[in-house]
């Protein structure tokens, strides 16, 4: 009851601004150009809307709707992604706030980068991934989010299945050609798709909806068997897409993505010159652990691990460790809410959270639950495989992983942004933050914890540290790369395995994932250098007023703004 409330609300003030709608002469309001972004862009994702905490547009019930994939509702997507950067490009940007103009920013990157991915990436013609994920999400949330009662999410899960027939067939109308490592994994993930539906929701179904939950999902486990058979006997054979972005659109996605002015070649550069500083900071560590070189220092530190068995029971122990820690430090206040879920990865997202990630709280119902998910070691793995992964995913390495997805990392920011005012502007920076200052906090707050003592200063952690930095680089090297200068397997894995140390595990996990993305892996290096700048001119600028706890506390009030706005943002106060 309390979101639909939330969600009439959020439609009277949508309209509220448009009939007020103006900033001056000619010069529309940005808060109501904000609103008309945020809800219009959400209509058309109704998964993604669901997701947010954003259930009702108009008369038009989103929680029972997938995403409409077909050529009328692409081409209106089209058209209103022009038409509003055609507006937005006519705003008079020297009568702009600091914040009008931080969101302005974000505005006209997103329509850029929607009018890219329809225009001329196209990925709804070449990425099977995008269909069996929507699947996934579009059953997994209604299911997780307690946004209503039990019996009518479950009304809403039998409405989204009554629709997958329809979606499978849309994917095999539009799927012209696919990577064959794209065609895999979404093989993968839609097994992951049939098990959710045919034993997870069904084991949990309402009694009284059982006939109907049968009905709806006999359909959709046929549809998607039949896609599965597409998958594996027909797009497997129409392998002729490239993965790969390609110079030219890689370097526009990259502006756009990142929300910077920096070329791939800029990042590139920096990027190989600190793989050589960092890996003689781990060799002077290596040295004062007694070791005769840094690959013996790790290995030491590796053979100190979880089990399968004990893998989430130890994250877990991690995140009460890291929390208290945070509350002695001073680091920065804790938001007061606690809704923070440690769960398994979803079986439909293990293709690209191979490790684990974080799904924060609706940004519509941040009362309801926040999730670091950890994907579980398979049980029918190899040993190899089982110990590669537990040498990369250590005692010390697991408790950064925590740090970053949740302790201070994403999940304390993503608290703090749930707190922005007005409403329009904390939708924005939620959905459509700024993705280097997103993974840019989570590596830039976990150097935190540990330049205020986190472990005892432990050597061995700050090792490890520094082997999680090597990866942070190598990740941009691997992607601009990858995607612009026609780097090999051979090459990515040994820039991984013998230049950053990497587990074979991990960088084999990786490779697939930086096949399956582009210009996000580049984010944590981009990131963690930009909060680090703005950190040092923003002290430099206070002087001896500077304190560390009320930086955090203001830079993570902002939302998550692209970095050189922060910085204005910032040296106002």
């Amino acid at each position: 009851m309390i979101a639909r409330r939330m969600t009439k609300t959020a439609a009277v003030t949508i309209v509220a601004l448009l009939v007020a709608g103006c900033g001056g002469p000619n010069q529309p309001s940005v808060s109501a150009l904000t609103s008309e972004f945020v809800y219009q862009s959400l209509a058309f994702a109704p998964v993604a809307a669901t997701g947010a905490g954003y259930h009702r547009h108009g008369d038009i019930d989103l929680d029972v709707l997938l995403d409409d994939p077909s050529p009328g509702a692409l081409d209106r997507q089209l058209a209103f992604y022009r038409g509003f950067l055609e507006r937005i490009q006519r705003l008079d940007s020297t009568r702009l706030s600091l914040d009008e103009a931080a969101d302005v920013e974000i505005l006209r990157g997103q329509a850029e980068l929607a009018l890219l991915e329809l225009d001329e990436i196209r990925s709804h013609e070449h990425n099977p991934t995008l269909y069996v994920e929507l699947v996934g999400n579009g059953l997994f949330q209604p299911w997780t989010l307690h946004y209503a009662s039990k019996p009518e999410r479950f009304a809403h899960i039998i409405a989204r299945l009554r629709r997958v027939p329809d979606l499978a067939a849309r994917a095999k109308a539009h799927l012209r050609a696919a990577p064959s490592i794209w065609t895999e994994v979404a093989e993968a993930e839609n097994d992951g798709n049939l098990a959710l539906i045919d034993q997870e929701l069904r084991a949990d179904v309402p009694p009284e909806l059982a006939a109907r939950y049968n009905a709806a999902a006999a359909a959709a486990l046929t549809a998607l068997e039949d896609l599965q058979t597409f998958l594996r006997t027909e797009l497997s054979r129409r392998s002729g897409a490239d993965w790969r972005l390609g110079e030219t659109l890689y370097a526009r996605k990259f502006r756009l993505a990142l929300g910077t002015d920096r070329t791939p070649d800029d990042v590139l550069q920096e990027a190989e010159q600190d793989l050589v500083a960092v890996r003689e900071r781990m060799a002077a560590i290596a040295r004062e652990l007694g070791a005769r070189d840094v690959p013996e220092a790790l290995a030491r530190v590796a053979r100190r691990q979880a089990t399968p068995e004990t893998y989430l029971a130890q994250v877990r122990a991690d995140l009460d460790e890291a929390r208290t820690f945070v509350h002695s430090s001073g680091l920065l206040r804790l938001p007061p809410r606690d809704n923070l879920e440690v769960i398994d990865t979803p079986e439909f997202m293990r293709g690209i959270y191979a490790v684990g990630g974080f799904s924060p709280a609706p940004p519509l119902e941040p009362h309801l639950g926040a999730f670091y998910w950890l994907t579980p070691i398979p049980r029918d793995w190899p040993r190899d495989r089982i110990e590669s992964k537990l040498r990369e995913y250590n005692f010390y390495k697991l408790k950064l992983l925590t740090i970053h997805e949740a302790m201070p990392g994403h999940y304390v920011q993503f608290e703090y942004a749930n707190d922005v005012q007005p409403s329009e502007r904390r939708l924005l920076r939620a959905l459509y933050g700024n993705g280097p200052y997103i993974e840019g906090w989570g590596q830039y707050a976990t150097e935190a914890m540990l330049d205020a003592g986190y472990l005892n200063h432990s050597p061995e952690l700050r090792l490890t540290f520094l082997k999680e930095e090597l990866r942070v680089i190598a990740n941009a090297i691997l992607d601009i790369r990858l995607h612009t200068k026609n780097m090999t397997d051979e090459e990515a894995l040994h820039l991984m395995m013998e230049d950053t140390y990497q587990e074979r595990e991990e960088a084999v996990a990786k490779l697939r994932r930086a096949k399956l993305s582009s210009c996000q892996l580049p984010t944590y290096l981009v990131g963690w250098r930009g909060w680090r700048r703005v950190r040092d001119e923003v002290r430099a600028e206070r002087g001896d007023a500077w304190n560390a706890a009320e930086f955090h506390e203001a830079a993570l009030s902002q939302g998550a703004v692209p970095l050189p706005a922060l910085r204005r943002l910032l040296m106002r106060q």
